[in-house]
């Protein structure tokens, strides 16, 4: 049985780097079993970064009507980023996984053994994050705590991650609601769960009480 038509604004799906459209192929399916409306936007992550990302993703938004957004790590930061340059745009809700808002040190990790080409020209905003929020939008962030990726491997990351992103690299102020799932940092965008609390944000601008929050 097909779910109902969703009373909710479509969502668009930002990859994070390395990545294409087709990875985000898993969670567009759950969120639309949830009843949204699910499109998934595609960018040249390394060869083009946010400078082709951004204005990109503006002239979208600016023909779409209202539309939530969903960002991969790489991803929530470009689609913050194109929020805070246009904060008029009918954008209710936004929500990042295991986005490294504050910056990655596993970015910093790779510039610093000279891997830099492999960012290309999304390294300077991986690795300086984002402003406070303030804009309009509310703005959700699950992060995981597996520790299975590239910055454990390194040896860039210290206290609890998911693997490539530290948890404290995703706790920018002026989030509207924060939470941690046992999801490394690529299985975010696989995970039932994470599926489920990013439908409950877009549905409501925060993630259900008995959602994990981190420790004060």
């Amino acid at each position: 049985m097909s779910p109902s038509p969703s009373r909710h604004p479509p969502v668009l799906l930002l990859h994070g780097i390395w990545n294409t459209r087709s990875w985000l192929i898993p969670l567009a399916w759950r969120l639309r079993m949830q009843g949204f409306q699910v499109d998934i936007f595609g960018y040249p992550s390394v060869s083009g970064g946010p400078d082709v990302a951004v204005p990109l993703l503006l002239e979208r938004l600016r023909h779409s009507g209202p539309i939530n957004l969903v960002g991969h790590s790489l991803g929530g930061l470009v689609a913050l980023e194109a929020l805070r340059q246009a904060p008029e745009l009918e954008v209710p809700r936004v929500v990042c996984l295991g986005s490294p808002l504050c910056g990655s040190e596993t970015a910093r990790s790779l510039a610093d053994h000279g891997w830099s080409a492999a960012l290309g020209r999304s390294g300077n905003l991986l690795l300086q994050g984002l402003p406070d929020w303030h804009g309009p939008a509310q703005v959700g962030l699950i992060a995981g705590s597996v520790a299975h990726g590239l910055g454990a491997l390194m040896g860039a990351l210290h206290g609890d991650s998911d693997g490539t992103v530290a948890l404290s690299e995703t706790c920018l102020a002026g989030l509207a609601d924060h939470c941690i799932v046992p999801a490394s940092h690529s299985g975010l965008v696989l995970s039932p769960e994470v599926a489920e609390l990013t439908a409950a944000f877009l549905r409501q601008g925060r993630f259900p009480g008995e959602a994990v929050r981190r420790a004060s």
